[in-house]
């Protein structure tokens, strides 16, 4: 089974069954990744023999209604869209001149079951953000020590009777970091095995009491440096009646 095959399957996942209801009807997020490829396919350009070039900036219009309802999946959404994008790239043989951006965006403009997207193609250096996501919601790390727990004094702070006032820290130096237990009542877990102390890779998730927590790593570009002209441009996907 294919990445957008699954795609709505890992949406699920991220999503209780209640909420996946709303999608029973008007945009479907699946409809989302299939115009994305497209737009790499349509704007793919061959550089050398060994490289063809595709936009690495894309921003997803939709109308507000189908908006709002996207907007509901939060980080997941995002989430399952980049990996589509980037397992399409991987498949086609297709390069990225710098950091891959998807960003959905409500227009009044569009109207309802169309998606626009505008594809620009730009380079930029990698500076990578941490973050970990509890319960759906990102929290940034600072660049030294951050630490977790059900305390007022911690600097995140989870609503668990199963963790510790000061349960972990995540340090973070601007490339590596690691989880590290504080002695905690009830112990802590990485990927399900019991840690006391260890580094931490992207998508691994920290378990303390019932509470999850995923690490996770995020490129930010740094403003462009060259758009390629002919590539600043938008392309219409009507999913009641094909493109347009």
């Amino acid at each position: 089974m294919g990445l957008l095959d699954s795609f709505e399957k890992g949406l699920e996942r991220a999503v209780n069954s209640a909420f996946a209801k709303t999608f029973r009807s008007g945009l479907q997020p699946v409809e989302i990744a299939s115009a994305l490829r497209s737009e790499l396919d349509k704007k793919a350009a061959i550089v050398t023999r060994d490289r063809v070039l595709v936009p690495n900036s894309l921003t997803v219009r939709v109308s507000p209604a189908d908006g709002e309802r996207m907007a509901a999946l939060g980080p997941a959404l995002t989430n399952e869209l980049d990996e589509a994008v980037r397992a399409h790239a991987a498949k086609q043989g297709y390069s990225f001149p710098g950091p891959v951006s998807i960003s959905l965006r409500p227009d009044e403009q569009v109207a309802t079951g169309t998606i626009a997207v505008d594809s620009v193609t730009a380079e930029g250096r990698v500076e990578w953000r941490a973050v970990v996501e509890i319960a759906g919601r990102r929290h940034p790390l600072s660049r030294a020590r951050t630490v977790i727990g059900r305390g007022s004094d911690a600097d995140i702070t989870v609503a668990d009777p199963g963790t510790s006032r000061k349960h972990v820290e995540v340090l973070w130096d601007g490339e590596r970091a690691m989880v590290r237990d504080l002695g905690s009542t009830n112990g802590s877990k990485l990927d399900g095995v019991p840690v006391g102390q260890a580094a931490l890779s992207n998508g691994q998730v920290i378990t303390i009491g019932r509470t999850d927590i995923v690490f996770r790593l995020v490129p930010l570009a740094a403003p462009p440096q060259r758009v390629s002209r002919h590539d600043a441009a938008t392309e219409l996907y009507d999913f009641r009646g094909g493109d347009r």
